[in-house]
């Protein structure tokens, strides 16, 4: 990396700066910097391996970095006190999408990303490497294929409807921890269809202002209905 930004590297330092405030997030230049190179990498590994059908780096700063970090401030309120640790899995992460993201915003939280395609997670494991970040996993696997993992948080950004995400994924979630599935429009006919099964409920719906983002974002948060602790 050189040691003077390119025009447009300030652009994108300048714009992230712009929506951590709008986000009410606090963030230092190392954490800055760190997502920052998390979207060069991206880009360039994107040219070989397809991590993501978005390729213009402008909408990745937007669409990947702004949409996730909008999830730091709800999951930080969610988990309680400021920095206790928490266990957190992103499912169908992809390329590390929030995992990444909230490992280098939060590193007292354990994160791990979790995704069938083998080349995705071999990118999210160099990040864990290239970024420093002591906090980061990735797993190879289908999340149902693995023990229960007792974490406090278990999400997912485009991994499935809701009624497949619980299934398959919801006894990863110790039984005081929620299921929070990141989504653009509130799905009402997947949320009658998890309501159906009976299992999971919808807890509540929060809606997500995402930075330079014209576009409607929610966390459908879940928890385990009475009776099926």
């Amino acid at each position: 990396m050189s040691a003077h930004p390119t025009p447009a590297g300030a652009d994108m330092a300048g714009r992230l700066s712009r929506a951590f405030e709008q986000l009410g997030l606090q963030a230092d230049a190392d954490a800055a910097a760190k997502l920052l190179d998390y979207l060069t990498q991206m880009q360039r590994w994107n040219r070989t391996y397809n991590l993501t059908a978005i390729r213009d780096p402008q909408q990745m700063l937007v669409q990947h970095l702004f949409d996730s970090l909008a999830a730091v401030g709800p999951f930080s309120d969610a988990l309680g006190q400021p920095g206790a640790p928490a266990k957190v899995y992103d499912v169908g992460s992809g390329g590390g999408l929030p995992g990444v993201v909230l490992a280098v915003m939060r590193p007292e939280w354990s994160v791990t990303c979790i995704d069938a395609v083998e080349k995705k997670t071999a990118f999210v494991r160099q990040m864990s490497g290239a970024l420093a970040l002591p906090n980061l996993q990735a797993r190879h696997a289908r999340i149902e294929t693995l023990d229960p993992a007792d974490c406090n948080i278990v999400t997912s950004r485009a991994f499935a409807s809701l009624d497949d995400f619980a299934m398959l994924a919801g006894r990863h979630v110790r039984n005081d921890g929620t299921l929070v599935a990141m989504k653009g429009k509130v799905p009402d006919d997947e949320i009658t269809a998890l309501h159906a099964r009976g299992e999971w409920q919808v807890d509540h719906i929060q809606q997500l202002r995402v930075p330079e983002l014209q576009a409607e974002r929610c966390l459908i948060w879940m928890r385990r209905s009475q009776g099926t602790l």
